[in-house]
């Protein structure tokens, strides 16, 4: 993700815009992990109800774009033989290799031109679940002047809980987007346990009020 979920403060108003509800301000900045279609169901590693984060993710984006701020695309880039794959030794089917088809975005998320694409996974004898796996994220962050990260995205228990926590060991803001993540769930709970230690670690939980 026990400790109580933490929420961020917003305005439950029909006639707000989602921005405003989650008091977005200069220094914000979204990453949307990994909603590509390998990771969507009757894909190679198909998160299950994986597809219900798009909806929510094309309306923060939207807002986020609205406004100005950065928004980060992250990605599973892996070459053919990547360690992660149960063919090399891995525990989960290939999957999004690089410009395959599973690899491409999913096909209803609509991202403006200015998003920023972060790739992970790319050498094949390194697992990279977390979008911080290259150093270069957290230098651009800090140029940015990026303080609270959003994030949401594919899979809660891995690679947005990966992400989060790295985020948070880097001293920026965290807050997970509730509404915008779906878990694996390979073993029973995983998703719950990802979800509390995230909040042990300090982000906080929130989702746009309809």
């Amino acid at each position: 993700m026990a400790r109580t979920m933490q929420t961020e403060p917003h305005i439950a108003h029909p006639k707000l815009g989602r921005g405003r509800q989650l008091g977005l301000k200069p220094g914000d900045a979204l990453i949307a992990v990994d909603v590509q279609q390998d990771f969507l169901p009757g894909g190679a590693l198909g998160v299950p109800r994986g597809e219900e984060v798009i909806q929510p993710l094309n309306a923060y984006i939207a807002a986020f774009h609205a406004r100005h701020l950065p928004i980060f695309l992250t990605r599973d880039w892996h070459p053919q033989n990547h360690c992660s794959f149960n063919s090399h030794g891995g525990p989960w089917p290939p999957h999004c290799v690089q410009h395959s088809t599973g690899a491409e975005w999913a096909a209803h998320l609509h991202a403006p031109d200015s998003v920023r694409i972060v790739s992970k996974g790319m050498n094949a004898d390194q697992e990279a679940y977390s979008a911080f796996a290259d150093p270069a994220l957290v230098h651009l962050l800090r140029e940015l002047d990026v303080k609270r990260l959003f994030v949401g995205g594919l899979a809660t228990d891995y690679c947005v809980h990966a992400t989060v926590l790295d985020a948070r060991a880097q001293g920026f803001e965290v807050v997970v987007l509730a509404d915008a993540v779906r878990g694996i769930n390979a073993t029973p709970g995983d998703e719950t346990r990802a979800l509390r230690e995230m909040l042990e670690h300090g982000a906080t939980l929130t989702q746009w009020a309809h």
